[in-house]
Order: C-alpha cells, then structure tokens, then sequence
C-alpha cells in the first residue's frame, strides 16, 4: 500500500472524505469557444476540437487547476483528474 493510499484508509476511519462534483459543468460556466479548446498547441488541428474538455488540461490548464481549486476551497478533500473521455472507448 502506497503512502498516499494508507492515508486515505486512515482518514477513512475517521470520517467520511468529500469527492469534488462535475467537471464538465463547471467548465460550461467558462463559455468556450472552438479557439480557447485549441489553444497553441492545436491551433491547426484539422478536426473540430470544442467540446474535448479532456483537451483543456494541455491548452488551459489554469482554468481546470481553478476548478480543482474552487472545488478544494467548497470543502472537497479529494478531486478527481480532468478525464472523461481519457479512454480507448470514448
């Protein structure tokens, strides 16, 4: 067991640990556009990229760390990674 997993179990008999909520929404709040999604890096993508919201970590990252953030500042203890469609199947 990791130190960070034997931490957690620790806390876990102590009391119940709040999980962050919905990324996504939260990332509506911002109002993006195609351009804010492509940032630099993808600026010349031949695809439409809005709506990758797993594409924000690489090309706005600041607004996805204040997400994680504000959720931390609600009272979060833990928030989970910016990865909804981070998989073979999305």
């Amino acid at each position: 067991m990791t130190a960070s997993t034997h931490q957690i179990h620790q806390l876990l008999q102590q009391r119940i640990l709040i999980l962050d909520g919905a990324m996504g929404t939260m990332i509506q709040s911002y109002k993006l556009e195609e351009a804010d999604y492509r940032g630099e890096r993808f600026v010349d993508h031949p695809c439409d990229v809005k709506g990758n919201n797993d594409l924000l970590s690489l090309t706005q990252p600041k607004i996805i760390s204040d997400i994680h953030r504000a959720y931390f500042e609600a009272g979060a203890d833990i928030v989970e990674t910016n990865t909804f469609n981070g998989t073979s199947i999305a």
